[in-house]
């Protein structure tokens, strides 16, 4: 049987699982939870490779990309807040920002709007560019990449008891942390950027469906 995209999806995502999972375990399974991490991110650039490719791209598939994203992205920055390697409010902002731009992108598939042809919910140039782009796309993707991977190399090299350097200087751990928060600020204040368009235009769809829901309750108390 054949990948297709759906199917990579669902893979990368319980590969991402599996690299939580070994975080923590002792030095080796979390330098093996960074080549995972690697890995599901490649799968991400692949399903998308796939899906236009082969001509395979569907309203689901979209909807199950972005699903797959978004528990990539929380499963990961929700570890890292909870072992004390980023701010709590990391995983807070992914959450709030993933259900808010998935709350618009679901007002607009209601309304009969999805992908990126004609009937796209983004209509302008420079929100299409933001949004799906190659170079936008890969470069979200490349800092995910490189600060999943930086903070998993963190955790096995500088970090407990097993940490592969043992103790690390007092300015050497502030250079170390310092580069760790620049990373994980640098993915937020990008991955708040591809959202901005959705939050703009998709607001339509929200003031759409208040004057429908409006127009109902008139109706209905007439």
């Amino acid at each position: 049987m054949g990948w297709t995209p759906n199917k990579v999806t669902v893979l990368r995502v319980a590969v991402g699982f599996a690299a939580v999972g070994l975080f923590g375990h002792g030095t080796w399974a979390n330098l093996a939870a960074v080549i995972f991490t690697v890995v599901s991110i490649a799968l991400d650039a692949l399903d998308g490779h796939l899906a236009r490719k082969k001509q395979m791209a569907t309203p689901l598939g979209a909807q199950l990309d972005i699903l797959g994203d978004r528990m990539i992205e929380n499963m990961f920055f929700t570890y890292f807040a909870v072992v004390g390697m980023v701010s709590l409010w990391l995983p807070v902002f992914f959450f709030a920002r993933g259900a808010a731009t998935d709350f618009l992108r679901g007002l607009a598939l209601k309304a009969g709007y999805s992908g990126w042809s004609g009937n796209a919910m983004l209509q302008t140039w420079w929100g299409r560019s933001l949004v799906a782009s190659r170079w936008s796309r890969g470069l979200y993707a490349a800092l995910k990449c490189a600060c999943f991977c930086y903070l998993g190399l963190e955790l096995a090299l500088t970090r407990g008891p097993v940490a592969l350097l043992g103790t690390v200087p007092g300015e050497a751990h502030l250079t170390i942390r310092a580069i760790a928060q620049i990373l994980t600020w640098a993915t937020a204040a990008f991955c708040l950027l591809r959202g901005l368009p959705v939050l703009i235009e998709g607001w339509r769809f929200f003031a759409r469906e208040a004057v429908a829901v409006r127009t109902r309750k008139s109706v209905e108390a007439a």
